[in-house]
């Protein structure tokens, strides 16, 4: 039986295979050109997808595996036509990623914890974590869960007025105060708010001003401290928003983060635009932190949950 079976319904398969669009073609365009006149799988075969791998922002580490998994089968197989080369790719890939992403959510949900279940969500300016943050609202709110915002990032205005704009918008509360003060005091009112209203999830919007690594890492561990106070065991989660069309950029934004916080979780937005949806398997594999949602569109459903054998599937299928 294939791994790939169908987990997603059909319209969201769909959104999934045309935010990949752009990525797809152009991985595919590099590989026709790497194995044009060529019938087998063979070292310059190998060199040259390692080259396509690598320019589609998968990453070198995820690449050097993933040549490695394709030259073992090689060797056991003996023979390996270029014809076979998609499907080997998208069964070696999704088993890497099998390594990082235990069981396969299809849905947006929660773990049940003792009170709201909280999550921090991280990231720089402009990768699309408020409406990311908003999206998240949306989907809760739409099974009937009870979701608090909280406007945590006080350093920007428009990024309070634009939560406030999302929480009008999927008419869920939003806790906030002025900008410039202080997050730590913004994510204690929005935590005892939640418990007043008897809340089921709460997001907490952070500043993602990465010029100071030590100054976001302070900051954070002050969110965090504070928070606990009100929610013991807060933040249950935290979501790390990266921007998909920013391809290397992203590595390096999950690597500071990491280093300046505990990151559980990962989005990765913005991956209908560009081209280098590759960057969902480098990053997934070399930070080893699961990729939960990914973001395929503007529109206010466009906000997947990360499933690794569908997003495979939408990658290397040339037939679509």
């Amino acid at each position: 039986m294939s791994l790939f079976k169908k987990f997603f319904s059909s319209e969201k398969k769909e959104t999934l295979d045309k935010g990949l669009e752009k990525s797809k073609s152009s991985f595919f365009s590099r590989l026709s050109k790497a194995v044009v006149g060529k019938s087998r799988v063979d070292d310059e075969v190998l060199d040259d997808l390692e080259e396509v791998l690598v320019t589609s922002d998968v990453g070198v580490e995820t690449t050097l595996k993933i040549i490695e998994r394709i030259e073992a089968r090689v060797a056991r197989d003996k023979y390996v036509g270029t014809d076979q080369l998609d499907s080997i790719l998208r069964e070696e890939i999704a088993g890497l990623l099998a390594e990082t992403h235990h069981g396969e959510a299809t849905e947006f949900e929660v773990p049940r914890v003792d009170g709201p279940y909280v999550i921090m969500v991280v990231g720089v300016n402009g990768v699309g974590k408020t409406t990311t943050i908003g999206k998240l609202a949306h989907q809760f709110s739409k099974q009937g869960k009870k979701v608090v915002l909280g406007a945590a990032d006080t350093f920007r205005a428009a990024a309070i007025d634009q939560l406030q704009v999302w929480a009008d918008r999927v008419g869920v509360p939003l806790v906030k105060q002025k900008m410039g003060s202080d997050p730590a005091s913004v994510a204690f009112d929005t935590l005892s708010a939640a418990l007043k209203q008897h809340a089921d999830v709460v997001l907490i919007d952070t500043a993602g001003r990465l010029h100071n690594k030590v100054n976001l890492m302070n900051e954070l561990t002050k969110v965090k401290r504070v928070m606990q106070k009100v929610v013991p065991d807060a933040p249950h989660e935290v979501l790390l928003v990266l921007d998909g069309s920013t391809g290397q950029n992203a590595f390096e934004q999950a690597r500071q983060f990491t280093k300046a916080t505990e990151v559980t979780s990962l989005a990765v937005t913005k991956l209908d635009g560009t081209a280098k949806g590759g960057v969902v398997i480098g990053i997934s594999d070399q930070f080893r932190i699961p990729v939960k949602y990914i973001g395929v569109g503007e529109g206010i459903e466009d906000l997947q949950v990360f499933n690794k054998l569908e997003f495979v599937d939408s990658f290397f299928n040339r037939s679509r």
